[in-house]
């Protein structure tokens, strides 16, 4: 029994990881616990970050028994605890199966963070996840540190005044932000952040937190730039790289459509200067009026952020001050000027691929005809996510199955769109 399966791994007290081959490694959907093989793992991408999940323990299968089995105590070290382990994929990665484990009585909430299931198979680790964007543009293997300390000093010198530039090289240098990183080597996708407001209040926010809740694990923008200084950090991004991106709406910041007037000035701006590179608007689609106004003055893409294509489902995770239909609308502004829109769908196994979330979804993409859905998990304890849902749900169809069974581009990041202004390659 499960002998095709991987085996579940463990943290010991020491932080130390193994393997327990007696037990297979178990993955979990939504609250359900499924064993897993070896056609539901791939070996860990480079990139990947293991760690220790405090006060749980891990859950596996027996392979003599095919019985659940609770590994509270390390089969090593008799009298010792055994830690549950999970792990974050790296950028263009979704997962497929959560973490299984079991929670102490108490225990305290899990960071920002997505948790994959991971295990140990053909003498390394596996995880349940699968690539999803053949763009490179975030692999470990991609970011010259040298090349990125060198373009922060030319950036500070050059814009000695830009405080949006002085704030992506607080990102760069103490949170490792790829997008950031990216900016100062020359390299495809560039970050606008804009607005230190918003208008939800999404429990799993990854820039601003209550006292009560996680720790946010990066600052948020405390000002807003000048469409000048926006233009600025554009311009000489645009003018740099061959198939630029730039982008609006990053993880440090709150709604950019909250500063929409300041975004539409400074797209005029860019859009004067250049006619080269994607404008993009990572958003929560809050304002359709907004978003044509943006689409108007020269916005050729935007990604509309949901957890959930279902109504109920999306306002207990966002909790906003503003209608759910406006998603819709917001879509259907940029379709009606041929613009490109993709769908930044948080992925949490159990949840995106269940029945009446899929007939949604589908439903969602018929209704707007949106291009591509960028497949990207979801940060927040799975326990707190559930618990904030209070939802009773089926055994979904599988999120690679779903992934697979949608027919429009699928990816994770935000694509080089060439328009029909923009002057052909020399």
């Amino acid at each position: 029994m499960f002998t095709n399966s991987p085996s579940l791994i463990f943290a010991d007290s020491k932080g130390n990881i193994m393997d327990f081959e007696p037990l297979a490694m178990a993955g979990r959907s939504w609250d359900y616990l499924e064993p897993m093989t070896d056609d539901e793992v791939i070996q860990m991408p480079q990139g990947s970050q293991l760690y220790v999940l405090p006060d749980r323990h891990p859950v596996g299968f027996d392979r003599q028994t095919g019985e659940l089995v609770v590994l509270d105590e390390n089969p090593f070290e008799p009298g010792t605890p055994a830690y549950a382990v999970s792990v974050f994929l790296p950028a263009a990665y979704s997962q497929t199966y959560i973490s299984a484990f079991r929670k102490k009585h108490k225990s305290c909430i899990l960071p920002l963070f997505p948790y994959t299931a991971a295990g140990w198979h053909n003498d390394g680790f596996a995880v349940t996840g699968m690539r999803v964007d053949d763009s490179r543009r975030q692999d470990p293997e991609m970011f010259n540190h040298d090349r990125i300390r060198s373009g922060i000093a030319g950036w500070r010198k050059d814009l000695p005044d830009n405080r949006l530039v002085k704030h992506l090289s607080h990102c760069a240098e103490c949170y490792g932000c790829p997008a950031a990183l990216n900016l100062f080597q020359g390299r495809e996708e560039a970050p606008l952040p804009a607005s230190p407001a918003c208008n939800a209040a999404c429990i799993g926010c990854i820039s601003l937190q209550d006292k009560c809740g996680p720790p946010s694990p990066q600052q948020r923008i405390t000002f807003i730039p000048t469409p000048d200084e926006i233009a600025q950090v554009a311009l000489r991004h645009i003018y740099a790289v061959d198939e630029p991106v730039v982008s609006f709406g990053q993880g440090c910041e709150g709604e950019p459509l909250m500063v929409a007037d300041v975004l539409k000035k400074a797209i005029i701006l860019i859009r004067k200067a250049t006619s080269k590179g994607t404008i993009n608007l990572n958003s929560n689609s809050s304002l359709p009026e907004k978003i044509a106004e943006l689409a108007d003055a020269g916005l050729d893409s935007l990604r509309i952020s949901m957890n959930s294509p279902k109504e109920a489902t999306y306002l207990k995770y966002f909790r906003p001050k503003y209608s759910f239909d406006a998603l819709k609308q917001s879509a259907l502004e940029m379709k009606n000027r041929g613009k490109f829109v993709s769908l930044n769908l948080f992925v949490f196994p159990g949840l995106t691929d269940a029945q009446r979330e899929v007939r949604a979804l589908k439903r969602f993409i018929s209704e707007t005809g949106v291009d591509m859905i960028q497949w990207r998990n979801l940060n927040m304890d799975p326990d707190a996510y559930i618990e904030a849902l209070d939802l009773k749900l089926e055994p979904g169809m599988g999120i690679k199955n779903l992934i697979e069974s949608l027919p429009l581009k699928r990816g994770y990041f935000n694509p080089y769109i060439k328009t029909l202004a923009e002057p052909p390659k020399a």
